[in-house]
C-alpha cells in the first residue's frame, strides 16, 4: 500500500507531462499508483492547496495562439514595489519577478492578440514612467519547466536539439477560443473532467477530448499535465542567463545550451541596442544561489561560452507566478 508520501511524490513527478487524455483521466492515474481514484484526486487536491501543484492541464506553446514577450523595466529601487504591484494588476501579466540588474523589474505579458498585446504594453510603460524594453521571443530552443523530484532529469525533461522555427498563432473558431478559456483554469478535480470542459463550452466530450489530442500533436499545447510550482517544491534559487553571441553562430550556440544539464528554458531574443546587448537567454533552476552559481559557471566552461559576454540576473522577489490568460 503506497503511503501519501510517496503517492504525493510520485504525482508531482511522475505526471507532468503525458497525463491521459481520456474520459476518466484519474482512474488511469489510480491504476498506474496502485491506489483508489480517490485517493489521487484528494492527494491532487491537497497539493494544489498547497501550492505545489498550480492546476493540472496545458501549457501552450508560445505564440502559437495569441501573443505574448518578456518586458523588463529599470524601476528606481524606491518605488519598485508600487510599480511591481501595479503590473501585477494586468491579467495579461502571468510572471512578475525582481532581478539584479539595472532592469530589475522582469515580467512576461501574453494576450490574445498582437493588437491587445502591444495595448498593455503600452498601458503599462505609461503607468511606470519608465521605457519598457520589449523582448519577444524569435527563436525558441528549449523551453519547458518539468522538475525531476528525484534527481533523474529524464524523468521530466526532454530537449530535441532541433530549432522550433515559430509560426504565426494559429485562428481560434469561437468554440476553440472557449475552451482555451476552459483550459486556462486547469482540469477540475472531478471524476469526468472532460466532460465538465464540454458542458461548459457546449460540445460534446469526445469533441473536446479529440481537439485537445490534435493540440498536443500539432504542438499548439506543449505539455499536457500536472503543473508544479517549483519555488513551493524547493527550488527557491533561479537565474537568468543572458549571452551576447553572434548571429553566425547564436542558433548553434542557443542548441547546445538548451540540451545542457539544468537549463529549463533557452531561447533568442532581440537585442535592443544601446539598452540591452544580449541575444541568447537561459534559465537555470536550483535549491540554493550557490547550486546555481556553480551550474552556470560548470556550464559556461563546458560549453566554450567563455568569450561570450554574459550576465547573470538572479530572481529577488516573485512578486507574481501564474498561468498565462489568452482571453
Amino acid at each position: 500500500m503506497i503511503d501519501s508520501g510517496a503517492l504525493d511524490f510520485r504525482l508531482l513527478n511522475e505526471f507532468q507531462r503525458d497525463f491521459p487524455l481520456c474520459p476518466a483521466p484519474f482512474a488511469e492515474l489510480a491504476s498506474r499508483l496502485g491506489v483508489a481514484e480517490a485517493k489521487v484526486l484528494q492527494g491532487l487536491e491537497a497539493l494544489r492547496r498547497e501550492g505545489k501543484v498550480a492546476r493540472v492541464g496545458a501549457v501552450f506553446a508560445p505564440k502559437r495562439i495569441g501573443a505574448s514577450t518578456l518586458a523588463a523595466l529599470a524601476v528606481p529601487p524606491a518605488q519598485l514595489a508600487a510599480v511591481a504591484e501595479a503590473v501585477n494588476r494586468f491579467p495579461e501579466v502571468n510572471h512578475n519577478y525582481e532581478r539584479e540588474h539595472r532592469y530589475n523589474l522582469w515580467f512576461v505579458v501574453t494576450a490574445g492578440s498582437e493588437g491587445r498585446l502591444q495595448a498593455t504594453l503600452g498601458a503599462i510603460e505609461q503607468l511606470a514612467g519608465v521605457p519598457l524594453l520589449r523582448l519577444p521571443m524569435l527563436q525558441e530552443y528549449h523551453i519547458d519547466l518539468g522538475f525531476a523530484l528525484g534527481g533523474d532529469a529524464a524523468a521530466t525533461r526532454r530537449c530535441v536539439p532541433v530549432r522550433q522555427a515559430l509560426v504565426p498563432p494559429r485562428a481560434l473558431d469561437e468554440q476553440e477560443r472557449r475552451l482555451v478559456i476552459a483550459l486556462q483554469e486547469g482540469l477540475p478535480l472531478f471524476i469526468r473532467p472532460f466532460w465538465i470542459l464540454a458542458s461548459r463550452i457546449g460540445c460534446d466530450e469526445g469533441e473536446v477530448l479529440e481537439r485537445i489530442r490534435r493540440w498536443c500533436a500539432e504542438g499548439i499545447i506543449k505539455r499536457f499535465g500536472v503543473i508544479v510550482r517549483h519555488h513551493e517544491l524547493g527550488y527557491t534559487a533561479n537565474a537568468m542567463l543572458v549571452h551576447d553571441v553572434p548571429d553566425s553562430d547564436v542558433d548553434e550556440v542557443g542548441e547546445r545550451l538548451a540540451c545542457a544539464d539544468g537549463v529549463n528554458l533557452c531561447y533568442r531574443r532581440p537585442r535592443v541596442p544601446p539598452q540591452w546587448r544580449y541575444n541568447l537567454f537561459c534559465m537555470i533552476h536550483g535549491q540554493a544561489r550557490s547550486e546555481v552559481a556553480a551550474s552556470i559557471a560548470s556550464l559556461r566552461q563546458r560549453l566554450g561560452l567563455a568569450d561570450y559576454a554574459h550576465e547573470v540576473l538572479f530572481s529577488l522577489t516573485r512578486f507574481k507566478q501564474s498561468g498565462a490568460r489568452y482571453a
